[in-house]
């Protein structure tokens, strides 16, 4: 996933990207490291709030 890389791109912190997307902090940490998988839902949140289709959000490895 590479919700990191276009997050950062936005220069926006876990915290902007959680109140812009409604989706908790914590979930957004355990995203960027792997240690959650993403449900449908929360895809589409992240994505509409970045801006970008899911797709886009779930192609490639996320660089750290």
């Amino acid at each position: 996933m590479k919700l990191r890389r276009l997050r950062r791109e936005r220069a926006w912190s876990q915290r902007d990207l959680a109140r812009e997307s409604g989706v908790a902090q914590d979930t957004i940490t355990r995203l960027e490291t792997g240690k959650r998988e993403a449900q449908p839902r929360t895809i589409r949140r992240l994505s509409e709030a970045l801006g970008v289709q899911p797709r886009e959000l779930m192609k490639g490895i996320d660089d750290a």
